[in-house]
């Protein structure tokens, strides 16, 4: 005696179809709530001057430019290069058009020393942007 199995596998294909396109979208808003973490971290180590300040270049004379400056130009944007269906990337720097100063503030010169803001905010976030894009993820999926 033999016994058979019957399956529809176009419907079990669609269903699996959907779970993994369910999984890849919830990666933007999971990738971007870790960002944010980092972000908002920048934002409190960004060094803000106590009056407006200037900066020099070959001689050149730039500013004067307000306290509150780089910290105000800090952003965090959707990179849709450097992103994938499975992979979402997000980046957070400062903008160089609005602070042109934050290079030589982050990396330091030979004269100054460096304030690496937001490397130092990437390094102290790790367990909490973690922590972040994990909760965002499965409350994404769970949806």
């Amino acid at each position: 005696m033999g016994m058979g199995v019957r399956m529809n596998v176009a419907a079990f294909k669609a269903g699996l179809r959907a779970e993994v396109d369910k999984l890849h979208a919830a990666t933007r808003p999971a990738a971007q709530a870790g960002a944010e973490v980092i972000y908002q971290r920048a934002r409190i180590n960004a060094p803000v001057s106590q009056d407006s300040h200037f900066f020099y270049i070959r001689g050149r004379k730039y500013g004067p430019y307000a306290p509150g400056t780089l910290k105000n130009s800090i952003y965090q944007v959707f990179s849709k290069d450097n992103s994938f269906k499975d992979v979402s990337t997000y980046h957070i720097s400062f903008n160089k058009s609005e602070a042109p100063y934050g290079f030589i503030v982050h990396n330091g010169t030979s004269r100054t020393a460096a304030h690496p803001f937001i490397a130092k905010a990437v390094i102290e976030t790790r367990a909490q942007v973690r922590e972040a894009i994990k909760a965002r993820y499965i409350e994404e999926v769970k949806k």
